[in-house]
This record gives C-alpha cells, structure tokens and sequence, in this order.
C-alpha cells in the first residue's frame, strides 16, 4: 500500500467526522460559476463531454436515453462506503436503461487520489464496475462543464457541498433531482425517483 494511503485510512476518523456532521458547513467550497441562463435552457446533459478514467473520450451521448445518476465520488472519505449502494443501484436497474457515472475528484478535503491509475485501482478493488470519468474538478472555477449546467439549471443550493453529491438526470437529459451526500444511494427517495424516471419516456 502506498504511504498516501495509509495517511488516507489514519484520517479517515478525523475526516469522516467533518464529513458525516459538518460537511455542508465547509467553508472550502468555492462557488460554481453558472452558464448563462440562455445557454443552459438549450443543453441537456448529453451535450457535455467527460473523459474517462483511463482516458479514453467519454462522451455523454453514449447514455442518451438511460437514466443517469452522476455522482462526484472519493475514495478516502467517510462516505466512501456508498460505492457499494452505488453499485447495487447498477446491478439492479442497468437492464433497465440506467447507469451511474461516478467523477472522482479532490475538491473537498482533498480526499481522492492524486492519479487516475490509483483511483482506478482503488475503485475495482471495491468492485465498482460502472463508468467513471477521470479525476475533476465539480465545483469552483474549474468545475466540468456539466458541474456548471447543473448549477444554472437547480441552483447553487444544489451544488456539491461534498463528496457523493448525486444529480439524476432522466432519459430526456434533462436534470431531475439533486441528493446530498447524506442522502445514501440505495434510500428509497433516491430508488423511488429512479423507479419514475425510469417508466418515463425519452
């Protein structure tokens, strides 16, 4: 194991105490800045572009049609243990038309990985099989584009306050609902909005 990570485990204590009482609180939080409303009206998500965690170009088009539930994940978290309600949200409803699209990032606390390889790692010794972009910004100045379009379109309410912040967006691509961190993944307001937006149609 590397010695990053052992620091990771040591603070996870510490960390996840922030994390599961004081997140929303966290005064590191730099605002989103928002599109123009104009412009943002006229997108829906498969307009935007991610890449992948291995690089490879990953297109949000590729989902057009699915329900997706985007969530900005870390590994060294207190929350990290909704990786596995993430993918048992994929196991259940992906014949369906789902998937979730998990986007790795350091924004808060710093508590991803610093490389791809190392979050990939990470992630498939979890058994997290569904898609995962590469580590990015989804908050601040920097944040991806779809981060911003979120932002414009729910509010700044909305935005990640921390890690496994999840928006669903329907298979229209357009923005559903908002979950907060607190929110676990297998909840059933989080099941019951996928259960509707999955009897939707495109």
């Amino acid at each position: 194991m590397s010695k990053k990570w052992h620091l990771g485990v040591a603070g996870v204590l510490a960390v996840g105490v922030i994390a599961a009482v004081g997140y929303a609180q966290f005064p590191g939080v730099p605002p989103t800045p928002q599109m123009a409303t104009a412009e943002a009206n006229k997108r829906v998500a498969w307009d935007f572009n991610l890449t992948a965690i291995d690089g490879a170009a990953m297109p949000m088009t590729k989902y057009k049609g699915d329900v997706v539930l985007l969530v900005n994940t870390a590994s060294m978290c207190g929350f990290t243990p909704q990786y596995e309600g993430l993918q048992k949200l994929q196991d259940s409803y992906a014949k369906r038309g789902f998937t979730v699209v998990g986007v790795p990032s350091g924004n808060f606390k710093g508590q991803e990985y610093g490389s791809n390889q190392e979050i990939a790692a990470f992630c498939k010794s979890k058994a997290v099989k569904f898609p995962l972009a590469e580590k990015s910004d989804v908050v601040g100045p920097n944040a991806l584009p779809i981060y911003r379009w979120a932002a414009t379109k729910l509010g700044a309410q909305n935005t990640p306050k921390w890690n496994f912040h999840k928006y669903l967006i329907g298979r229209d691509g357009r923005l559903i609902a908002a979950f907060g961190t607190r929110t676990d993944p297998t909840d059933p307001k989080v099941t019951a909005a996928i259960e509707t937006a999955l009897k939707a149609k495109g």
